[in-house]
């Protein structure tokens, strides 16, 4: 690819549990993650997303609104977490609950 490249296309991604869109866009060179996405019209149609808020990334990691896109990068837009993984363990743990081997709460003997 010509590092000159006026245009690059890029991919916006985000996913709910039960939908997942991935919309590919044309952008200029040099264009950041927050100016992809809001190019790529997905605020529009997902009107939860606050980029002050949800985390975004590209190719699963982390990375700031202000970076600049490469030719074929993915952005994602993260959800927030419904539960922290850390908390819900600790929970289990104050209410007596084990985990067996495949998850799941195990039976106590009566």
């Amino acid at each position: 690819m010509d590092a000159n490249q006026t245009e690059i296309i890029v991919e916006v991604a985000y996913a709910l549990p039960n939908e997942q869109l991935i919309i590919p866009i044309k952008v200029s060179n040099g264009t950041t993650i927050e100016q992809a996405i809001k190019a790529s019209g997905i605020l529009a149609k997902f009107t939860e997303i606050d980029l002050a808020v949800n985390k975004v990334g590209v190719f699963g990691k982390l990375a700031k609104l202000d970076m600049p896109l490469r030719h074929l990068d993915r952005v994602e837009i993260y959800r927030s977490l419904i539960a922290d993984p850390k908390e819900v363990r600790k929970q289990r743990v104050a209410d007596g609950k084990v985990m067996k081997k495949g998850g799941g709460d195990s039976h106590s003997e009566v």
